[in-house]
């Protein structure tokens, strides 16, 4: 059986979690991180000298990074377009979540922290407003891409999809006023009614 090691709370092992649930694998998942504590210990620096999660141990196999997680489970696990064997189509899904992690959420991460973990007498409202400023024009971007495409990287469900999900995820859970984006609701709202959702995409942000 596969671990997860990590608490749900973290966006990238949401990611894990998430991307397991799609391919229908069991799992256990540790708590570990925060106030669980754990990754500074002696036995999980060895696995993951970064002392980060998540952490993914797959019988002799460990591996930490999420997005480096998802593409593992896909590729051993995943079958057709999950984990695409044609390179441009590969490719097209690689992209999509080396994007997620350079670009949106490094563009969204202030608005989520100032918002959900900073007292509301100590946040930054002008870290808000940036973060807000630089995610908008992503989403718009996001939606126009889905107007074209039934999911990120073509007709089917992907590994593309799970990263940008638990970012979409993490976004609308903000108490903030967002513009209708038609393509990317339907895309979001067919994931969510997905069973592999469930304790990964509802779950309240904190």
């Amino acid at each position: 059986m596969l671990k997860i090691w990590g608490r749900i709370s973290s966006i990238n092992v949401r990611k894990a979690v998430f991307a397991a649930q799609l391919l229908e694998l069991p799992f256990e998942r540790i708590d570990a991180g925060k106030e669980f504590g754990i990754v500074t210990t002696e036995a999980f620096l060895a696995k993951n000298p970064n002392a980060m999660v998540p952490l993914l141990e797959d019988g002799e196999v460990t591996l930490w990074e999420s997005n480096v997680i998802v593409r593992y489970l896909a590729a051993k696990y995943g079958k057709g377009s999950f984990y695409p064997q044609a390179l441009p189509e590969r490719f097209d899904a690689e992209r999509w979540m080396d994007w997620q992690q350079t670009a949106l959420n490094n563009a969204s991460r202030d608005a989520f922290i100032q918002l959900i973990r900073v007292e509301p007498a100590q946040r930054n409202q002008a870290l808000i407003d940036a973060s807000i400023a630089a995610t908008e024009p992503l989403m718009a971007m996001l939606d126009q891409h889905l107007s074209r495409s039934a999911f990120m990287a073509g007709n089917a469900i992907g590994m593309a999809d799970i990263p940008i999900a638990t970012e979409i995820h993490r976004w609308r859970g903000l108490p903030l006023e967002r513009p209708h984006r038609p393509h990317l609701e339907r895309w979001y709202s067919g994931l969510m009614a997905l069973p592999a959702a469930r304790g990964a995409l509802d779950v309240p942000l904190s």
